[in-house]
Formats: C-alpha cells, sequence, structure tokens
C-alpha cells in the first residue's frame, strides 16, 4: 500500500501531495538533502537528466523506501513513499504516468516565473492511475499460472509401484526430455489431457470416445507405460505406419447432386450444432462459456435516489490519451513544423514577425488561421466546421493589439475553446432516465419508451444498443428489444445472443428483465415495430430498444423507408450511431438522416461509437453536432457491455486543443 506521493520543486516547495497514513517530514527532508542537496546518492542515480523512475535507485530511510523521478526543465521531483516490507511492482510505472500526466495538464502554470502554487484538481487523476495499476497488478497475478507444490509426503512401503526406483536414462537422450511416471497413480486409468473449449462445439463420434479398465493397484512400470503409450504418442512413429496413418484418414471427396446442393450424408459430417429438444436454437448452458462479472462501479455510480448513472468520457481516458501521446511525441515533434504542426503551442510562433503593440488584422492573421484550420483538420473536424471555427477565432483577433506572444497565444486558444465549447455544449435536457419515467409513469395511460437506433452499415448499431440495454437494467427498467433489421443475415442471431446475454447478467445482478421480440427476416420493419410497441404495452415493459438495418445515406431508396418506420414506431427517441473513424463523410451523413423521417421529425441525439480507437481526435462530434445542431448523448469506448459513456464537454475540448 502506497504511504504517500509528494510532487514538489527542487527548493522543496510542494505542489501537491497526498497522503494516505501520516508519514513524517523528516522522510521526505532527508531525501531533499541526501539526493539533491549533499547529492549522497548510489550508484546509477541521474539526478541532472529526467531518467524513469526505475534507473533512480530507491532511497531508504528508517522503515521507508522512496521511489522518484524527476523534470529537470522545470525543476519538478516526483516522490513515492511506501514501507520498505512491501514491494510494489507497479510503483515505477505510477511515477512516470503520473509525471507525464501532471507536466502536460500545467505545463503552462509551471513555466511561469517563482511558481509556488499551482491550482489544480489533480486527486481525480492520480487516484485513476492508482486503481488502474493495482487492478492490472491483480490481474496479472490471478491470471498466471497455477503450479502446484511438491508432494513432500516420503513414499509409503506398502505400495510396491512407489517403491519401485526411476527407470536409468536411455543413452543419446537429452535430460529433461526423458518423462518420469508419476509415483501417485494407482490404476492403470489413462486420462487424456483436456482440450481447450473450441469457438465451435463438437460432439465426438463413438470411434474417438476414450475408455479404460481399471487394473490392479500395484502394476507395475511397464504395464503403466504400454497403457500411456496406447493414448499418448511420443513424436516418434514408425513412418511407414504414419503414412498409412494418413492414407486411411484421408478426406472423402465432397459428393454434389445436379443441383448443386450436397449430400445430405455429407450435411451431418459437416453439422457441428449440438441438438436441442425442440429443435430451433442452440443453446447448450454447458457449452456456453460463463460470462464475465461487469464492475458497475467502473462504469457509472449510484445516486442517492438509488439512480445508476454513467461516468463521463474524461479522466481515465483523458489519462490514457495523454500517455498514449506522450510515447509518440519524440517522433511526431521532429517530423511536423511551421503551420503544419498540430500543436497549438507552436500557432504562437506565427506571430513573431507581428510587432509589438500592432493592431491585428486580417492580413497579419491570414497565415496563422491557416496553422489553426490545419490543426483542427488533424483533429478530424470536417473542413466545414473547421472553417466556421477559424472565422470565429479571427473575428475575435481582428482589432486586438498585441502585447506579447503570450497574449496572442492566450487569444487563439481562448477564442477556440469558445467556439468549441458553444458548438458541443448541448441546448436541451439530456436527462435520458427522467424521460422514460416521465412516460412511462404518466397516468391514466402509461405507456412504454420507444427508442430506435438508426446509422449507416458498420457502425455498431446493435452493439450501442446493447450497450444501452444494460445501462438501462442497471436502473431495473424492463426492456423489449425489436429485432427490425430484416435484411442483415445474422442480425436477429446477434440481437438473440445480446439478448441471452444482458438476461443472464440481469438474473445474476437481479436488475430488470429484459425479452427479444423478434419475426425472422424478410418481413416488413415499420410494421413488427409497430407490433412489437404494441405488445411491451401489453406485457407492461418500460423501454422498447429498436435496432434497425444499416443503409448507406446517400441511397435514396434505402433512406426512404424511414419516414414510414417512424409514422409507424412512434418512436420517443431516434438515436443515430456514426463512428469516431469516419472523418468529413459524417457531415453529409448526419444531415442526410436528419431529414429523412418526414416532416416535423428530427433526429434526436448521437451516439458516437469506437472513440477509444481515435485517441484525441474526436473531431467527428463537432463535424456532426455543426452539421445538425443535434446534440451527443453517448459514447462508445471499448466491446463490452458497460463500456458507454456520457460527454464531458470540457475535456473534449481540452483534448481538441492539446
Amino acid at each position: 500500500m502506497l504511504d504517500s506521493f509528494e510532487i514538489l520543486t527542487t527548493s522543496g516547495v510542494v505542489l501537491w501531495s497526498k497522503s494516505y497514513v501520516p508519514v513524517s517530514n523528516s522522510i521526505i527532508n532527508g531525501f531533499i538533502k541526501d539526493v539533491f542537496i549533499e547529492e549522497r546518492v548510489l550508484p546509477g542515480a541521474n539526478v541532472a537528466d529526467d531518467a524513469t523512475s526505475a534507473k533512480n535507485p530507491s532511497y531508504k530511510k528508517e522503515k521507508y523506501t522512496l521511489k522518484w523521478t524527476s523534470v529537470k526543465d522545470l525543476g519538478l521531483i516526483f516522490v513515492a513513499v511506501y514501507q520498505s516490507l512491501l514491494h510494489l511492482s507497479w510503483i515505477d510505472k505510477l511515477l512516470d504516468n503520473i509525471k507525464i500526466i501532471f507536466v502536460d495538464l500545467y505545463r503552462d502554470q509551471l513555466r511561469k516565473p517563482h511558481t509556488s502554487i499551482v491550482e489544480c484538481d489533480f486527486d481525480s487523476y492520480f487516484d485513476q492511475q492508482v486503481l488502474e495499476l493495482e487492478r492490472s497488478t491483480e490481474n496479472s497475478s490471478q491470471a498466471a499460472p497455477h503450479r502446484p507444490s511438491e508432494d513432500l509426503t516420503p513414499p509409503s512401503s506398502s505400495d510396491s509401484a512407489q517403491n519401485e526406483m526411476p527407470p536409468p536414462p536411455i543413452p543419446g537422450l537429452v535430460p529433461g526430455k526423458h518423462k518420469i511416471p508419476s509415483s501417485s497413480a494407482t490404476s492403470t486409468d489413462a486420462t487424456p489431457i483436456a482440450t481447450p473449449d473450441s469457438s465451435r462445439p463438437t460432439t465426438p463420434l463413438a470411434g474417438h470416445l476414450l475408455s479404460a479398465n481399471s487394473g490392479p493397484k500395484g502394476a507395475s512400470r511397464r504395464a503403466r507405460k504400454a497403457v500411456a503409450n496406447t493414448y499418448a504418442s511420443s513424436g516418434d512413429e514408425d513412418p511407414r505406419r504414419k503414412a498409412k496413418h494418413s492414407k486411411a484418414s484421408a478426406k472423402k471427396g465432397r459428393k454434389w447432386d445436379a443441383d448443386g446442393i450436397a449430400d445430405e450424408d455429407d450435411g451431418a459430417t459437416l453439422d457441428y450444432s449440438a441438438a436441442t429438444p425442440n429443435g430451433n436454437e442452440v443453446e447448450d448452458p454447458l457449452s456456453r462459456p460463463t460470462l464475465d462479472s461487469i464492475d458497475s462501479s467502473a462504469h457509472g455510480v449510484r445516486t442517492r435516489k438509488g439512480e445508476y448513472v454513467l461516468k463521463d468520457f474524461d479522466i481515465g481516458d483523458k489519462n490514457h490519451s495523454i500517455l498514449q501521446r506522450s510515447d509518440g511525441s519524440g517522433s511526431q515533434n521532429t517530423e511536423k513544423a511551421g503551420v503544419v504542426e498540430s500543436s497549438l503551442n507552436a500557432i504562437s510562433g506565427l506571430f513573431r514577425n507581428v510587432v509589438g503593440g500592432k493592431v491585428l488584422t486580417k492580413a497579419d492573421l491570414q497565415k496563422p488561421m491557416k496553422g489553426v484550420e490545419e490543426h483542427l483538420l488533424n483533429k478530424n473536424i470536417a473542413r466545414e466546421a473547421a472553417v466556421r471555427l477559424c472565422e470565429g477565432v479571427e473575428r475575435e483577433l481582428v482589432g486586438v493589439k498585441t502585447g506579447s506572444f503570450e497574449s496572442v497565444d492566450a487569444t487563439i486558444r481562448k477564442s477556440l475553446t469558445a467556439s468549441l465549447t458553444k458548438i458541443l455544449t448541448p441546448t436541451v435536457s439530456l436527462d435520458l432516465l427522467s424521460s422514460i419515467k416521465s412516460v412511462t409513469s404518466s397516468s391514466p395511460n402509461p405507456r412504454p419508451y420507444v427508442i430506435s437506433i438508426v446509422g449507416v452499415n458498420g457502425v455498431g448499431k446493435s452493439t450501442n444498443l446493447s450497450k444501452l440495454a444494460f445501462y438501462l437494467l442497471q436502473n431495473n427498467f424492463n426492456l423489449l428489444i425489436a429485432a427490425c433489421d430484416t435484411f442483415r443475415s445474422g442480425a436477429v442471431e446477434q440481437l438473440r445472443v445480446h439478448a441471452r446475454n444482458l438476461k443472464e447478467l440481469s438474473e445474476r445482478e437481479s436488475l430488470g428483465k429484459v425479452e427479444l421480440y423478434e419475426k425472422g427476416y424478410g418481413k416488413d420493419a415499420a410494421n413488427i415495430a409497430k407490433d412489437a410497441v404494441a405488445y411491451a404495452k401489453q406485457m407492461h415493459f418500460d423501454v422498447v430498444l429498436i435496432d434497425t438495418a444499416g443503409r448507406r445515406h446517400n441511397d435514396a431508396r434505402l433512406m426512404s423507408s424511414l419516414e414510414k418506420f417512424a409514422a409507424f414506431a412512434q418512436p420517443d427517441k431516434i438515436l443515430m450511431v456514426g463512428e469516431a473513424l469516419v472523418g468529413s463523410d459524417s457531415v453529409a451523413q448526419a444531415r442526410s438522416f436528419n431529414d429523412a423521417f418526414g416532416k416535423g421529425r428530427r433526429l434526436d441525439g448521437f451516439i458516437i461509437s469506437k472513440c477509444d480507437t481515435v485517441g484525441d481526435m474526436r473531431g467527428t462530434l463537432v463535424s456532426m453536432v455543426h452539421a445538425t445542431g443535434i446534440p451527443v448523448l453517448f459514447l462508445g469506448v471499448g466491446q463490452h457491455y458497460g463500456d458507454i459513456r456520457t460527454l464531458n464537454v470540457r475535456s473534449t475540448v481540452d483534448m481538441l486543443m492539446s
């Protein structure tokens, strides 16, 4: 357990600290005196350079061990204090990560002269890193293979098999390759080694079943070896026998009839599915892998009212983005220069030819604005939105009297931040839980709340629908999932698996119930949606989640069916799933879907998927909101049911400005 963590300057000023147990000030004071003042360090210490924590020797005083790292140009020291009896394998990683994150967040404040106080709220960033590293260590230790301890029980004199000495080594064999039979064997039963479960459940044929007859308890070593060789191959078979065996087991040619259909016998051989009593769905609870438990506290928190509220895509994800960006910063800094450099810190360099005290004009801003626009494009913002943002920045800067490079840079940042915040800040309420409760509890005729998921092909509509379903189940709503994608092969089966998994998770954690409403393929999706809503009202479901078929936004025939769908299903919310990777085409997609539901009906929100794959290049959010004015409700950040977040505008703007 970590006792204390200190961030201080080389002059001894503490900028930030966190203590879990009281630690005497003499510990830190002695560390500063011995290592940095008197320089009484161990061989291998690298005080002058920014060495990693692992390269710096640990400092021990009394019962404590201190690990440390430093930042030379800023004069910072990061110190972790823990008791010497403990072995914290993740402490070096924690120090290096905290150094990167702290410097990235507060570099501007730290560069000010005579800095003694840093205004920061660093506790949440630090706690997230400690929790993540502790969990990763626990998971790695649990995943390590368990080695059974040696049997130290002396052999019994009554067991003749155990009294036998191991056979002498055979000449010519490499030591360690000769396996000695286990002394704990008490019969001639040979148990084959269990093979891992394959992705396709198979039923072994009758000829492949292994059987063994129990023999006398005191069987000789030669008898046990003969039985073992019956099932375990040593790899030294006779080549002639091996060739004969492979020839006998060669694959038979597949037989086809005149209509191009395989014979029934061949089909029976290739059928790997496990039959069920009703002959419908493959449902073998024993062969199905057990679902891992989901830690709901890692994805959201419960309020005093008992509501489960999702966490923002903020602290932990921002930490990951900072660390990921720092890994490649060395190569990026050498490759980028001038107006195409993505960091806004370099844009102020474009003003070096602007004389101090001059009033800025459009001519002065023409080249710098190209750099700002390039920065926004590198963040995956569509050109249309980037141009609009640059026009806003230009309006802020024209007529500004320059004082120093910092003032111009601050003006750029302030204007860009304000414009991005204005675009991403929603103008309507995004409280989905309150909206659902107001509809389901309305009197005198309560009805289910209907949510429809739309989008182009392959963006993750079904996956994000299941994430949304898990979030609503955490709030004890009863859900009906309507399979209205009657076109794509496997769409109904995919939802069937999701519904089965969600049902198992909800029963395990005593959450709401979930059911799938399906009518197969080739049917009219609008009619299925209408019937699902009527069924949900009859069976008193709280929410209906409707999955739809993916369609190209530039296909007028496919898009025209959405108007009928909206008229039949009458959804309370229509959410479009867009992916963070799509780039500039997101503008056309958002506008096409927003105009596809008929007069007076528009999209109600966006779910942006695959946000965990783009780092800080989240410009798609700005592009889609700028094009339609529709807010972002959720962000998909992974492949698990709990990997859904709400949008934190401030954090997103900070990443776009980085």
